[in-house]
């Protein structure tokens, strides 16, 4: 029989399981002597963004790490720590996590997950300088449209080419 203590720690190791199998992008955060209501504000960033902060104790976070084979991530686990995890955009979320650091020298971003692919900080802050999802699909679009357009605009122009020529033929010969 477990006890109750062991039995609240397996439920908080399997929440952390369930909050990084659930959701497409994790990241890691390290934050210390930072004010309630400045960690408040952190929160409400970050669910504007699509995100959530769990604070977990870290080791339980570590041993749930190791059960789903993410021992990397475990070790960037130091201090007083809380994942970010979201389903939504992760560019979106790393930039409200990178403009946050930057505002606030005692919270430091240790690293994440994205779609299984461990990240280290420097990736997270790469993360950060990308455009938006649309923005790169609207890219993506133009990119494909670009050839297309300039193939029609190069057909266009023949037709018009050869219709001027017909027209100065026709006018050669006395016609309208």
């Amino acid at each position: 029989m477990k006890r109750i203590g062991q039995v609240f720690r397996e439920s908080l190791a399997n929440r952390v399981k369930e909050g990084i199998d659930q959701h497409s992008c994790i990241f890691v955060i390290s934050y210390s002597q930072v004010p309630a209501p400045q960690l408040n504000d952190f929160r409400k960033r970050l669910k504007v963004a699509g995100a959530q902060v769990y604070v977990s104790k870290n080791s339980l976070a570590q041993i749930a790490l190791k059960d789903i084979k993410q021992s990397n991530l475990a070790e960037k686990i130091t201090g007083q720590m809380a994942f970010v995890w979201s389903k939504a955009d992760s560019v979106e979320v790393a930039k409200a996590l990178v403009k946050f650091a930057k505002e606030c020298p005692n919270i430091a971003i240790q690293g994440g997950l994205l779609d299984g692919k461990i990240l280290g900080k420097e990736d997270v802050i790469q993360l950060s300088e990308l455009p938006s999802r649309e923005v790169l699909l609207a890219m993506l679009l133009s990119a494909i449209q670009s050839p297309l357009s300039r193939l029609a605009g190069a057909l266009n122009a023949k037709t018009r080419e050869l219709l001027s020529v017909l027209k100065q033929l026709s006018e050669k010969k006395g016609g309208n």
